[in-house]
């Protein structure tokens, strides 16, 4: 569900996933990681900032992507 938050925030606002990466200081890849673990409560909030959304928009539905258009 995370990943799919974040695609959905990041198609809305024209940036790839590897833009968003370098924009915000993460590693390329890291975010694909996230398929398999958890990310830190820092990430979430650096793609939180980012986007203008909370870090609870992320971990729920997709209000987050609503609140962006």
């Amino acid at each position: 569900m995370l990943l799919q938050q974040i695609q959905v925030l990041c198609r809305k606002n024209q940036i790839t996933i590897k833009q968003l990466e370098k924009e915000i200081g993460l590693g390329e890849g890291s975010i694909g990681k996230w398929k398999r673990s958890a990310p830190s409560a820092y990430s979430l909030k650096k793609i939180a900032d980012f986007f203008g959304v909370t870090v609870d928009d992320l971990l729920t539905d997709s209000s987050a992507a609503d609140q962006t258009a």
